[in-house]
């Protein structure tokens, strides 16, 4: 067995040999990569590739049939509530508690990562103010429309102050104006956080990327800096294409 943990790696996100079966059906098999500390990194594959089943075998939401997945250099499936407290996960149409409004929704989930007082206000603030959410703050979240619930699943992953941020699809439902608002929040997070972003827009790859992971049929079928995707949208959907309809 590996080593549980080292909390002073570089290597912030890792995955070894991340496979999942279902009876004879592989979501994923042997998925190998990792993101330094520091580094956003696009997860880019079609759909059904295995983005989100590996996205939740890395967080410990599910538990590979083999490898192993790390995070700070803690390993997830044996150190979970280490692993867990530096990260920040915002999964696909993420569940939320609609009856709560986001404010007493990231009071609570504040309060449950261990955040008290002055300190959890701050927190608070800071998300709701990054994530734009003044007008919604006291209203049930129910009566939002997707984008808000969006941005409050936005704010949840990042109130911890996490090192990793985890994110799958964080743009869906939003328009352009809060798509733009996003991508800027990640570059302005990428200066101290290390993030794997899921989407399926390559100019968001373009804009906030600097290393591309490209899963096919489970497998990695593409791992490197996004330039070598091509110049522009039209160069890097011509080798997606390529990478994805080949079944390499």
């Amino acid at each position: 067995m590996s080593s549980s943990k080292n909390p002073t790696t570089e290597i912030m996100i890792e995955a070894r040999g991340l496979s999942k079966f279902y009876g004879d059906f592989a979501a994923t098999r042997d998925v190998t990569f990792k993101v330094p500390r520091g580094q956003v990194c696009a997860f880019l594959g079609p759909n059904g590739a295995g983005k989100s089943t590996t996205m939740k075998m890395l967080t410990g939401f599910l538990a590979p049939s083999a490898g192993e997945a790390f995070l700070a250099g803690y390993n997830v499936a044996e150190d979970r509530l280490a692993a867990s407290a530096h990260l920040g996960y915002l999964p696909e149409n993420g569940p939320l508690y609609v009856e709560m409004t986001p404010e007493s929704l990231l009071e609570y989930m504040g309060q449950v990562r261990g955040l008290t007082g002055s300190a959890l206000t701050q927190r608070m603030a800071w998300v709701s103010d990054k994530c734009c959410l003044a007008e919604v703050w006291r209203k049930p979240i129910s009566k939002l429309s997707r984008g808000f619930r969006q941005r409050v699943g936005m704010a949840h992953a990042m109130l911890h102050d996490p090192d990793v941020l985890i994110l799958d699809e964080p743009t869906s439902g939003l328009d352009p104006n809060q798509v733009e608002g996003v991508r800027n929040l990640i570059l302005e997070l990428s200066k101290t956080k290390t993030i794997l972003l899921s989407t399926h827009i390559l100019q968001e790859v373009r804009a906030v990327c600097s290393r591309v992971v490209l899963i096919n049929n489970g497998k990695v079928v593409f791992d490197g800096p996004t330039a070598d995707l091509g110049n522009n949208e039209v160069e890097m959907e011509s080798h997606f294409r390529r990478k994805t309809l080949a079944g390499v």
